[in-house]
């Protein structure tokens, strides 16, 4: 199917998706403020984050309505406040300049898609609200690590980020990469068990290594507009709780105000037990199911 094709259907389902909240339907999803200990609507979350300064928007990857608001949010996010940002873990930094000319219009959608390692889904799920950013003129950041990267310290350890040449330097994290987060560790190894790792394997300092270049690729952008809201896009596990990346920025800009929403499918989407959710972030989005 070609990507013009693809990104139609992305845009009718968001279509779908806002005409069924205009009829007061049930549009697929449901939004929680913890804060608040309420139900709330898209308007009310973009709203309440009038003082927010990066807001992550932790996903299921394969969530179709889940990505749907995401493109409905980041539109009202631009409504409300102009100048929005968008972060992705999707893109790695060091297509960060091959994004840049496509973002200025230097060079064509094929030869950007063949040169920034995009996604299998991204023509499906990611492409919709790119092009948001692109029409309303919004910087884009390719915030996560580079994978050939991140696998050299799953195989070798961290300090083998200390044998890469200095141009390779550049695309990963300036400061030390923080470790020491015990919750977080044990929520990842009691994931990573399942596939028979275990704590002498190096694979949560790779985890961090995500995290910590997502921080610092958002770090280093808002040193250079800090009047922008940064809008975040990344699997949920680095967001939940307020760990992973988000500790990482917390360190690196103790200042910088962020907030998380954790967006996945659930299974009592028809009668939500919202006690059950709330610790995973200041903002909980629910869809239904497949």
């Amino acid at each position: 199917m070609k990507t013009s094709t693809i990104t139609l259907l992305t845009t009718i389902l968001s279509l779908a998706i806002c005409t069924s909240l205009t009829a007061q339907t049930d549009p697929g999803f449901k939004v929680f403020s913890v804060l608040e200990n309420r139900e709330i609507t898209l308007e009310e979350l973009v709203n309440a984050n009038q003082d927010t300064q990066v807001l992550f928007f932790g996903e299921e990857h394969n969530d179709s309505i889940g990505h749907a608001v995401q493109a409905m949010l980041y539109q009202r996010l631009l409504e409300k406040y102009q100048a929005v940002t968008l972060s992705l873990e999707m893109f790695e930094t060091d297509c960060q300049l091959v994004l840049d000319e496509y973002r200025l219009g230097l060079i064509t959608e094929d030869k950007f898609e063949k040169a920034s390692r995009p996604w299998s889904n991204y023509a499906t799920d990611y492409e919709p609200i790119v092009k948001q950013a692109l029409e309303a003129d919004q910087y884009i950041i390719a915030a996560n690590a580079p994978r050939r990267y991140v696998n050299l310290v799953s195989r070798k350890g961290l300090a083998a980020l200390d044998e890469l040449p200095k141009a390779a330097r550049q695309y990963l994290p300036k400061k030390d990469i923080y470790t020491e987060d015990r919750d977080y560790e044990d929520r990842f190894w009691e994931i990573m068990q399942v596939s028979g790792h275990d704590r002498s394997d190096p694979f949560f300092h790779a985890q961090c290594t995500w995290d910590a270049t997502m921080a610092g690729s958002i770090a280093n952008r808002w040193k250079k507009d800090k009047e922008t809201l940064v809008f975040h896009l990344n699997g949920r596990f680095h967001t939940d709780y307020q760990q992973g990346t988000m500790t990482q920025l917390q360190r690196l800009k103790p200042k910088l105000r962020q907030k998380n929403i954790s967006c996945f499918p659930a299974s009592d989407f028809a009668k939500p037990d919202w006690d059950q959710y709330k610790d995973q972030g200041d903002f909980i989005i629910l869809t239904q199911p497949k």
